[in-house]
């Protein structure tokens, strides 16, 4: 039985043996043959393929001369006029046969495409797929544009098996031993944003709440360098969910040996340099789902445009925990509504007929025990959105958000926190410039002004508390104080207020 190797250096082996194909242009028709997989490839195509350009007058008397020399190495104890049952002819050319099992890049293939029953059987295949990994593929062949096309789709596939690795080991709880890994992967590939999510999350696990951050950093500076993109949408819940210490993200228990009990997704997050993204500021619950036996959140949605009220609707009624209680069609409407039916939320467009968004928020706001307002907006460059923040509204959201970022925009304003659309966030720094007055509030203390960095840089609580090593609850305490001192609604402002007193700067570092 012949094997053949073509993850690496070209070989085939008999009974242990590695053995003689011949000079390189011998070796490569066989090496065709084998990227075909099975198939048969034309004469003609050999000639083209082997002589790019200009072929020898001799060259199918060439080819069928490697032919005739292969089939010799591969089957030494054929008789002359048996049949090739390795190298075989096959009109108008010939085929290599092969079991997948025989040839180590269709092994590979098939168990990268194959489908898994769990995480622990997918583990097993791509330890498996990648041990068959000797060095590049088809080294040796390198200047035929076939070998390059097919070293490059087979490096793919083994990209896509670094990562469905990773995956499994992670929805096993296996996280520490794929740090060091991943890693290497995605600073190796700094354009996958896979490598970067699963990167990610595995610091994230391992108890690195910061250097997770810090990856999804180095993940936006390589896409905007190298493409002048943001980060995706996936990598964007994923940061926001970080930031949040969503339930979701924590590793299952190792023994289960199943998957994770949900998706690595979740609301979306500011850019690295917002003055934003305050996260859930309290204790790590993050924004996930109501709790049980918790009273549902009250929203009311105030939009003139019907088609985006039906679309919150069905975002809302599939959402345990939360219940709709009314829709306005403009600013005068939401403020009756919110005065009659006491919503904890309310949605509110910041352009509508009447009165605008802003200076219904601003009505609902100034009132006696009013509800979190988020303001949604359409297209992230609004002039109002700085007024906004500063009258107090717990966030933005784009209208084309995922629903998974509404629902988290909902959860966290009520627990106190805000969120900020990214592609809002850019906008909201730039509102800042010329607005700093170079000193910091009276009556603050040395470390109320660390407080506020802290804050102002979106650590949350538990970060803080363990960056300044104290107990999370004093942290609490502390930003309560803090917001109460000032005069502030919540985190949303105390981030403002940094940002225009000069205490930290959108290009500060750590910012």
């Amino acid at each position: 039985m012949v094997t053949f190797r073509a993850l690496g250096p070209f070989e085939a082996i008999s009974d242990g043996e590695t053995l003689d194909l011949g000079g390189q242009r011998q070796q490569a028709v066989l090496a065709r043959l084998l990227v075909a997989g099975g198939r048969a490839v034309p004469v003609s195509v050999l000639i083209d393929e082997l002589w790019p350009g200009e072929p020898p007058a001799q060259a199918l008397s060439t080819i069928q001369g490697y032919v005739s020399r292969l089939r010799r190495a591969l089957e030494p104890n054929r008789a002359p006029r048996e049949e090739a049952g390795v190298l075989v002819s096959a009109p108008p050319g010939y085929a290599l046969r092969a079991g997948v099992e025989d040839v180590d890049s269709w092994h590979f293939e098939h168990l990268v495409k194959s489908d898994h029953e769990g995480p622990a059987a997918t583990l097993e295949r791509m330890e498996t797929a990648l041990a068959l990994w000797r060095g590049p593929a088809l080294a040796g062949f390198q200047e035929l544009a076939w070998a390059q096309t097919e070293a490059t789709r087979l490096d793919e596939l083994r990209l896509l098996a670094v990562e469905r690795r990773a995956d499994a080991a992670l929805r096993l709880g296996r996280t520490g031993p794929m740090i060091p890994d991943l890693e290497a992967h995605a600073s190796a590939h700094p354009l996958r944003e896979e490598a970067w999510r699963l990167l990610a999350l595995a610091l994230y696990r391992a108890g690195r709440q910061g250097d997770a951050l810090g990856a999804l950093r180095r993940a936006r500076e390589a896409l905007r360098d190298e493409l002048g993109l943001d980060l995706g949408p996936t990598l964007q819940r994923l940061e926001q969910d970080i930031l949040v210490q969503a339930e979701h993200l924590d590793a299952p228990a190792p023994a289960a040996g199943g998957p994770s009990s949900g998706p690595v997704s979740g609301p979306v997050s500011g850019h690295g340099v917002e003055p934003s993204a305050p996260s859930a500021s309290d204790g790590g619950d993050g924004a996930g789902g109501a709790s049980a036996g918790a009273a549902p959140l009250r929203v009311l949605i105030a939009d003139d445009q019907a088609l985006v009220r039906t679309g919150l609707k069905v975002i809302l009624d599939s959402e345990p925990g939360l219940d709709l209680v009314g829709e306005a069609e403009n600013g005068e409407q939401a403020i009756a509504l919110v005065q009659s039916a006491r919503p904890d939320v309310v949605l509110m467009d910041i352009q509508m007929p009447r009165l605008d968004g802003l200076a219904a928020a601003r009505r609902v706001l100034a009132a006696e025990e009013p509800p979190k307002v988020i303001m949604m907006t359409t297209f992230g460059t609004d002039e109002n959105l700085y007024a906004a923040l500063r009258a107090g509204v717990s966030g933005f959201v784009l209208k084309t958000s995922a629903p998974e970022q509404l629902i988290a925009a909902i959860r966290a304003a009520v627990a106190g926190d805000a969120l900020l659309d990214p592609a809002v966030t850019t906008h909201l720094i730039a509102a800042f410039a010329g607005r700093r007055d170079p000193a910091a509030p009276e009556g603050l203390s040395d470390s109320d002004i660390d407080l506020i960095k802290l804050v102002a840089r979106g650590f949350t609580n538990r970060q803080i508390a363990m960056t300044l090593a104290v107990p999370e609850q004093e942290v609490a305490d502390e930003v309560t104080a803090l917001l109460r001192g000032l005069g502030l609604v919540d985190r949303a402002q105390l981030v403002v207020l940094a940002y225009e007193r000069g205490l930290v700067s959108p290009g500060s570092p750590g910012a």
